[in-house]
C-alpha cells in the first residue's frame, strides 16, 4: 500500500492488521510528514499577515523546506515498508545447500543494512527539521505556537520511533562494527533531538507569556 496515495483511514487499517508491513518505521514517517504539515501550517498562518513583514522571507524559506520534507517523508515511509519486506523475502531464500546458506545469508544481511538505513535517513531528517518547528514557534503567529510546538514533538517521536528500527536491524548485522556505528549515530541524533525539544517547548512557553 503506497502511504502518499491512500486515505488516512485506509492506511491505518493497513497498520493495524496482522501484517508486517507497513509498521513502526513507516509510522514514523507518516507522523514526521504530519510535523512537517503543521510546520508549514504556521508559516502559511504568517505569510502576508499585518505585524510580520519583518519574517516573511523567513517564513517563506521554512514553509518551502516543510513542503519539501513532507514529501520526503512520505517517500521513506514507503522504502521502509518495502525495506522490511525484503528482509522477509530473504528468509525465505533456499537453504538446502551450501551455496544456498551463504547466498541466503548474504542476502539477509544486505537487507538487514537496507532496513536499517531507511529509518535512520528518516530519523536524521526529522530531527533536522526539529529546528524548523522551533523556528515556526518561536518567529511565526502566535495563535499558530500550539502547532509549531505540536510538530515539533511529532517530529521528536517520529525520530525515536524511527531509531527503534534502526536499532533492531542492526541487532540482525554479523559485523559488530558496521552494528555499532549505527547505534552510535542513533545516539548522537537522540541527544541532539532532546536538545532541540526542550528548544522548541521553551519557545512554546515563551509565546504564551506573551
Amino acid at each position: 500500500m503506497s502511504t502518499p496515495d491512500e486515505g488516512i483511514g485506509s492506511w491505518l487499517d493497513a497498520l493495524a492488521s496482522e501484517a508486517a508491513t507497513p509498521g513502526g518505521g513507516a509510522a514514523a514517517g507518516v507522523a514526521a510528514a504530519t510535523g512537517a504539515s503543521l510546520i508549514a501550517m504556521v508559516g502559511r498562518l504568517t505569510i502576508g499577515k499585518e505585524g510580520f513583514e519583518d519574517v516573511q522571507e523567513r517564513m517563506g524559506a521554512i514553509v518551502d523546506r516543510a513542503d519539501t520534507d513532507r514529501a520526503a517523508f512520505l517517500e521513506l515511509a514507503d522504502r521502509d515498508a518495502e525495506a522490511f519486506d525484503a528482509v522477509m523475502q530473504a528468509f525465505r531464500l533456499p537453504k538446502g545447500s551450501d551455496d544456498e546458506q551463504a547466498a541466503r545469508t548474504l542476502r539477509i544481511q544486505e537487507a538487514y543494512e537496507g532496513a536499517a538505513a531507511v529509518p535512520l535517513q528518516l530519523a536524521e531528517r526529522a530531527v533536522d527539521l526539529m529546528e524548523r518547528a522551533e523556528d515556526a514557534t518561536a518567529i511565526g503567529n502566535p495563535h499558530a505556537a500550539s502547532d509549531g510546538y505540536s510538530a515539533g514533538t511529532l517530529l521528536f517521536a517520529a525520530a525515536l520511533a524511527a531509531m527503534a528500527n534502526v536499532k533492531i536491524n542492526a541487532a540482525g548485522l554479523k559485523d559488530g562494527a558496521k552494528a555499532q556505528g549505527l547505534i552510535d549515530r542513533c545516539d548522537a541524533l537522540r541527544e541532539r533531538a532532546d536538545a532541540l525539544l526542550g528548544q522548541v517547548e521553551e519557545a512554546f512557553l515563551l509565546r504564551l507569556a506573551t
